[in-house]
């Protein structure tokens, strides 16, 4: 009966993988617009930061549709659709997207290229809760992880050289632009690298749509119900769109006759307003955990103290992940850090995104089952392999990359988390938590090359924490599992609320301080490592044979 799928469709797969590209370009390439918005339109740390917001705002409002709209008809939607139909669909909602983002670039209007943003995401939202899934039944089960890993490989790829495309859009390939000049470039290059993103969205469609090689993917199980929960997210979201309302009101304030006063004030009114939000989602989650703890009926997968606690990890997880590469260029202009211009950090934020590619393509190692003598020698040499590749696609670029030479000795040390952790998810995500807090210490205490390195450290950290999470979340969910993967993609909300924060703390505080806020959610990632192999315990589960499957 399974010979049908023993077989991988390596067409289809190799289809599939552009969409996993798609999502780490443009992620990553956000890092280098939030700086050049900054100086363009002449925003505050924070406003600039309304990037992110935008950005995975849109992958919550997704999921939660979504979820929504599965629970009311009691079967999963995108199963319903098709798994290669729902991908369709999503490419073609994100060329939309892309076709916003020209309009808004043209008429030189931010709030335009927020929504422009926010559209693109809303369709990578669907497109990612197709395709991990999708990867999985492009071939035996056994394999499936191998196949996601690919994803995330090349995800981690498009994360490395979008922020150099980004720059070359933005700045071209003449010498250093300084902040000030930013304000009179013309932006004809990034309407044009919107152009060829729409169209390599539609191209991408209509592959998918026309290849007989790609199966459709229906699937028609039943969706486990969770009215109480849906209820408990329609009135967060709808309390932190009361949270964010104000802060738009106050984004529209022309604060450049303010008094130093005056602005202290605005800063602790968004500040409140922020707080307020991260209120919400943790209130929400926390008071559903209770609630399921009295009564479980209603809440599905939120009765699982391993879910709730892994839903408030993906937050922490991505917010810090998305808060340090998009901070990093406003650090990098001080200058006990260089005193560089927004056109040339482009090296730095790339060596940050592809720190994730490093970690990821050392954490897919275990799928291929190598001999331990083999494996030893993949766990040295592949790590080192993508740093070269990082370091090579930045100089075939025109980028001098003399000063991140010494990196390596990070990469090193990853090196050797690595063999430490075991392919242990929980022991993974204690390590790497422990390595990316002390990495957060280092930077916070230092300043130049040693603090730019412990930062950038704060990519190898995160780099495989995505599937470990995801692991320790869901295992022993039973019918609730596909629920709770949909829970756990709806927290990605945290690279919407954190880096705001953090661009209001550095309003407030400076930037070089503001990057505590790393610190706070790589403790927390350490702690849930902790708590969360006291909880499996507890339920007879040996946390040390759950694999660790997924990418991010």
């Amino acid at each position: 009966m399974n010979s049908k799928i023993t077989k991988t469709n390596y067409p289809a797969l190799y289809t599939l993988v552009t969409v996993f590209f798609f999502w780490g370009f443009i992620a990553a390439g956000n890092s280098i617009f939030i700086p050049f918005c900054k100086n363009f339109f002449s925003l505050d740390q924070f406003q600039s930061q309304l990037i992110d917001f935008a950005f995975y705002t849109a992958y919550y409002i997704g999921a939660l549709l979504l979820f929504a709209m599965g629970n009311s008809r009691g079967k999963d939607i995108v199963g319903t659709w098709g798994h290669k139909k729902s991908i369709v669909y999503g490419l073609l909602f994100s060329a939309l997207g892309a076709g916003a983002m020209i309009v808004a670039v043209e008429a030189g209007v931010y709030e335009g290229m927020l929504v422009g943003l926010f559209i693109v995401a809303l369709g990578f939202s669907l497109q990612q809760t197709a395709a991990n899934p999708f990867a999985i039944l492009l071939g035996d089960p056994k394999t499936g992880a191998s196949r996601v890993n690919l994803g995330g490989g090349i995800n981690s790829f498009g994360t490395t050289i979008g922020p150099i495309i980004v720059a070359l859009a933005l700045f071209g390939t003449t010498a250093s632009v300084s902040d000030d000049q930013i304000k009179h470039l013309e932006l004809s290059k990034v309407i044009f690298l919107y152009v060829c993103v729409g169209l390599l969205f539609i191209g991408s469609a209509a592959m998918f749509y026309f290849s007989k090689k790609v199966p459709s993917g229906i699937s028609d199980e039943p969706m486990e119900k969770a009215n109480k929960a849906l209820t408990t997210l329609i009135v967060m979201t709808i309390l932190l769109a009361a949270c964010f309302t104000p802060i738009f009101k106050s984004y529209q304030t022309d604060v450049a006759n303010f008094s130093p006063e005056q602005l202290l004030d605005l800063n602790s009114y968004r500040m409140n307003w922020l707080f307020g939000a991260l209120a919400v989602v943790l209130g929400g989650i926390f008071f559903s955990y209770s609630s399921a703890k009295k009564n479980s009926e209603g809440w599905g997968a939120m009765q699982y103290p391993q879910l709730v606690l892994g839903m408030l990890a993906i937050f922490v997880y991505v917010g810090v992940e998305v808060a340090i590469g998009s901070n990093l260029g406003e650090l990098l202009k001080l200058p006990e850090f260089g005193g560089l211009q927004s056109s040339d950090i482009a090296p730095y934020i790339s060596m940050y995104w592809g720190s994730l590619m490093i970690g990821r393509w050392a954490g897919a190692i275990s799928v291929f089952h190598l001999k331990d003598s083999q494996k030893t020698l993949a766990l040295i040499i592949v790590p080192l392999i993508a740093f070269g590749i990082i370091l090579g696609v930045n100089i075939l670029s025109g980028k001098d990359m003399t000063p991140l030479y010494y990196y390596v000795l990070c990469v090193l040390i990853q090196i050797g988390a690595m063999f430490l952790s075991k392919d242990k998810p929980a022991r993974t995500l204690m390590i790497f938590g422990l390595f990316g807090l002390s990495a957060m210490i280092v930077g916070l205490f230092s300043t130049g090359t040693v603090a730019i390195y412990a930062f950038l450290a704060g990519g190898l950290a995160c780099s495989i924490m995505w599937p470990a999470i995801f692991s320790l979340s869901i295992i022993g969910l039973g019918k609730y599992t596909s629920q709770g993967s949909a829970f756990l993609i709806m927290m990605i909300l945290g690279g919407g609320i954190i880096p705001p924060i953090q661009g209001k703390i550095s309003d407030i505080i400076g930037i070089h301080q503001s990057y505590v806020v790393g610190v706070v959610c790589f403790a927390y990632l350490t702690l849930f490592a902790v708590l969360v192999k006291g909880i499996l315990k507890k339920q007879n589960i040996d946390v040390d044979a759950i694999e660790t499957e997924g990418s991010h």
